[in-house]
């Protein structure tokens, strides 16, 4: 075996735009991922982002790369033919998202002691997919010439091992240290030792035996008659923990029928749509394919990751909002995350973590940087939203399923949750859930808005926590009710009328101190010292989500969310642009998030605004018309739609991203008023609405316990007519005033 030493590219973050700040951690935006529209892929704890030649480019701001459990374990990927890059003809990814594809083709080659070869006569075919740590590539190369042609294939390649908040952007000071590449046959070994003592190792299997193997560059001489076909096969394996055995073409096709296959049974337990617009039907097969590559099968069960590049792992509240977007179409999903975030509730008090007893996880990194301490990331419980919504989910979930053994295992864990909300999450004891971080590198703000400036009073002048948040506080009442429902079922009578109580008089304590008559909706917060933050933003939307709201204030609280100040046309903003801090280009100061929009509308949707409900999914449906892949993102800027314009994106967005991913899906429930009861069992909708761009929405294999309906819903006029196709086992569907 040969041990080669080769110096490292430089890291993403050595282009010194992120430093890791006492106060926050950041995305820095040196490069724009919706200029580069990158190709993105994912199984289990890996993830690769290609360009649309399937290339990894690293470099001082590059997002490139294939990464394992938040290290990037490969930088660097390129194809070349005779050290020249490929021409692109196109790049595709599956429906399903299994596989991607990139068709290139030659530019024009004048080498010496070959005959020139012109552009577009040599066709390269280039398949990627992950698999159990794995990244399979298959090059077919065809000669489309009268002539026979000896190409030069090179696969360049490198690795950084930056870690996750590397790539993002952060300096460190000092790195572990990276070892010289390990030459062997046909396999290249590149491996890093961090700070933390792990040993992370990147291994390049190549089927057949490169013509030369270096530190750097695996070259091959592909020799083609006319119209004749050769392959060549690399795996790129993550901490291989077996020796190289076998030829990796059959293990290409092997992996690759086990990937779809775990695919099409992932998504295979859940529901059906298809509608009359070919657009959105476009976007939703796109949207259920992205929720189930973004699913991880957890010991719990699955359990959706946040979002690709810089959230492909476990997040409490992103992972518990995407269950309640598709609560409807697949519970197994609600059923995984919440058993997967009750093995892993807070046990002790961990200030280092924001952890104390019966806290949700906010966030999992396993990364060296997590593993030191670098950032407070490792098992890191920082959010005043998790726990809440962990409850209230519980609640949602038991009412859609009716899963009695599910709800007796996670009964206490609620309750755990529960004493957390009265105990820790209520600080000075006046009913109201408020945060403020244990430690010095904690997240300053721990709502869903998690910028260090997103919580602010009406001159701009930032809040002083403890903070206590209008959605928080709704989410709370939420969390109470269901936790009610649950008790009543398991018997606990007394504890689920103590509960309803608690909800009754938090709903009033809610609209007493938060609802402002001045701006017709709920201020965004309290700060520390009781002082209302008089900002109009689209947390009040929350409010009717949850169910919050007093039945009187519903209609004003949808005025001002609908308001030309508030929505957009593609969506409502996260912030009203009359406020100070307002900016359509910022995070979260007045820019649109599709899953913020998608909650608003199930709120709106539950107080019988059913046409507000509507618009916000035009708007939504019409942004991702001009979306690549027809992908909603992770969020977009928030300028006023324009007539025969697209949406402004926004430059650091991940795509795709879980709840972002899953908000079409809750769209379609909110417009259609769809409702499940299993006494008796039925599936109604609920003055069921069509919107505008729509004719028919056909559901199938909507599940109620064992049985089954398949249902149509056409226009009529302003509203939907009902059909029932087909259904199996006892179950009715039913359309309610």
């Amino acid at each position: 075996m040969q041990s080669v030493h080769v110096s490292p590219p430089p890291l993403a973050g050595d282009a010194g735009a992120g430093v890791i700040s006492a106060p926050q951690f950041y995305i820095p935006a040196t490069t724009s991922l919706q200029e580069r529209r990158p190709r993105t892929l994912k199984h289990g704890d890996m993830f690769a982002v290609f360009d649309h030649h399937g290339d990894a480019i690293g470099g001082p701001g590059s997002t490139d790369g294939i990464y394992y459990q938040d290290t990037r374990y490969l930088s660097w990927f390129q194809l070349r033919v005779s050290g020249l890059r490929p021409l692109l003809l196109g790049s595709t990814l599956r429906g399903d998202n299994a596989t991607l594809t990139c068709d290139l083709t030659n530019p024009d080659i004048d080498e010496p002691d070959s005959p020139p070869l012109e552009h577009d006569l040599v066709h390269l075919r280039r398949s990627c997919f992950l698999w159990n740590a794995t990244c399979y590539q298959r090059l077919l190369i065809r000669n489309f010439d009268l002539v026979p042609h000896a190409l030069r294939i090179q696969f360049v390649f490198a690795a950084d091992f930056a870690d996750i908040f590397e790539a993002r952007g952060t300096r460190r000071e000092r790195r572990g240290t990276i070892h010289g590449v390990q030459l062997a046959g046909r396999v290249a070994t590149l491996a890093y030792t961090g700070l933390d003592g792990r040993r992370r190792q990147t291994q390049l299997v190549f089927d057949a035996q490169p013509t030369r193997l270096t530190a750097d560059q695996a070259d091959f001489t592909v020799t083609l008659k006319p119209h004749e076909t050769a392959s060549l096969f690399i795996e790129i394996r993550c901490d291989p923990d077996n020796a190289v055995d076998g030829a990796t073409s059959g293990r290409f096709v092997t992996a690759m029928r086990d990937a779809r296959r775990a695919l099409r049974r992932s998504s295979g337990r859940a529901a059906a749509v298809a509608t009359s617009n070919d657009i959105l039907n476009e976007a939703l097969r796109r949207a259920v394919s992205d929720l189930y590559m973004l699913i991880t099968d957890t010991e719990e069960g699955p359990y959706p990751y946040a979002g690709i590049p810089w959230f492909s792992t476990v997040f409490g509240r992103d992972a518990l909002i995407t269950a309640f977007e598709t609560l409807w179409f697949d519970p197994e999903i609600a059923r995984g995350v919440l058993r997967h975030l009750a093995a892993n509730q807070a046990t002790t008090i961990d200030p280092q973590a924001d952890a104390e007893p019966g806290k949700i996880l906010h966030e999992v990194r396993r990364g060296e940087m997590a593993e030191l301490g670098e950032v407070p990331f490792r098992r890191y419980y920082g959010s005043i939203d998790s726990t809440p919504l962990f409850v209230m989910l519980a609640g949602a979930y038991f009412e859609r399923t009716y899963d009695l053994a599910t709800a007796q295992e996670l009964w206490p864990k609620i309750e755990a949750a529960l004493e957390w909300m009265d105990q820790h999450g209520d600080r000075d004891g006046d009913g109201f859930l408020e945060y403020a971080r244990r430690n010095d590198k904690g997240l300053i703000n721990q709502g869903w808005k998690d910028s260090y400036d997103s919580v602010f009073h009406a001159d701009g002048a930032l809040a002083v926590g403890p903070i206590a948040l209008v959605e928080v506080q709704a989410y709370a009442y939420g969390a109470l009710n269901g936790a009610a429902r649950i008790a009543a079922a398991l018997g606990h009578a007394a504890r689920a009328v103590m509960l309803e109580n608690k909800a009754q008089a938090l709903q009033q304590a809610l609209d007493r101190c938060f609802f402002d008559e001045g701006l017709g909706t709920y201020v965004l917060a309290l700060d520390g010292a009781k002082k209302p933050c008089r900002v109009r933003t689209s947390n009040a939307g929350h409010v009717l989500f949850a169910g919050a709201a007093l039945p009187e204030r519903a209609t004003s609280v949808a005025k001002a969310l609908m308001a030309t100040t508030s929505f957009s046309g593609w969506g409502i903003r996260t912030v009203d642009f009359r406020e100070t801090r307002y900016n359509p280009m910022s995070y979260h100061n007045g820019s649109v998030w599709p899953h913020d929009n998608a909650l608003i509308a199930a709120g709106l949707a539950r107080y019988g605004l059913r046409r507000e409900a509507a618009a916000i999914f035009e708007g939504l449906f019409a942004a991702s018309v001009h979306m690549d892949l027809r992908r909603l993102p992770e969020l977009f800027c928030g300028f006023s739609r324009q007539r025969n314009t697209a949406p402004t994106t926004y430059p650091v967005a991940c795509v795709p991203q879980a709840w972002a991913t899953a908000a079409p899906l809750s769209l379609i429930q909110s417009v259609l008023g769809l409702g499940f009861d299993f006494e008796p069992p039925r599936i109604s909708f609920h003055q069921p609405m069509m919107p505008d761009f729509l004719e028919e929405i056909e559901l199938r294999k909507i599940a109620l316990g064992d049985a089954f309906a398949d249902v149509a819903l056409r226009r009529s006029g302003n509203e939907a007519a009902v059909h029932l196709l087909s259904r199996r086992g006892n179950i009715r569907v039913l359309t309610a005033a």
